[in-house]
Parts: structure tokens; C-alpha cells; sequence
């Protein structure tokens, strides 16, 4: 782990991490599904998602981690407006099972 990282694993950056996230996953959701877009949002504003939107970006933030270990050849790249590390995806999955999600 380097000073990045224990820099990231505060309380205040990993709920930088979470809202940089839940922001990209909100966007994305509002291009695909207004009204689950809504829904999500409203849950986050007051501070409480839903089951259904914490299973939602659980398994998005999951299928958007950018850094795969892949080359082109190998598998496939991932087109995204944010950069996802697996330590931000597990820095969402802690975060989502502290607010009592299972994840």
C-alpha cells in the first residue's frame, strides 16, 4: 500500500471515493433509467439507499473497474468517463455494507 492509497483509506477520502463514484453511477443510470435514476438519487440525498439502488452500484461499480490487468489483446477494454481502481470498488463495497447492505 503506498501513501496514495493510506491517503485514500481516511474516512474523509473514502467518502470522497463514494460520492465521486455514486455521482458517475448516477449520470450513467439517468442516460439508461430515469426513473431508477431518481429514485437512487433521492435515497442519496438523504442519505439512505434503497436495496435495489445499493445492488445497483454494487454491481456497477464492480463492472466499471477500469484498471482489469488487461491489455487489448487480452480482454476488453472498458469505455468509462471516470476511472475506477479495484481499490475504489472495494472502498464502495465497504461503504455500502456499513450503511447495513449486503454486498
Amino acid at each position: 500500500m503506498n501513501s496514495e492509497d493510506k491517503q485514500q483509506r481516511t474516512p474523509s477520502g473514502e467518502r470522497r471515493t463514494v460520492e465521486r463514484l455514486v455521482a458517475a453511477w448516477l449520470a450513467e443510470t439517468e442516460r439508461h433509467d430515469s426513473a431508477a435514476a431518481r429514485e437512487a438519487r433521492t435515497g442519496w440525498e438523504r442519505g439512505s439507499l434503497s436495496d435495489r439502488a445499493a445492488e445497483d452500484l454494487a454491481t456497477w461499480v464492480t463492472a466499471r473497474v477500469t484498471d482489469t490487468a488487461f491489455n487489448e489483446d487480452e480482454g476488453p477494454w472498458i469505455g468509462a468517463d471516470v476511472r475506477i481502481t479495484p481499490s475504489d470498488k472495494d472502498t464502495v463495497h465497504e461503504w455500502l455494507r456499513a450503511q447495513g447492505h449486503a454486498v
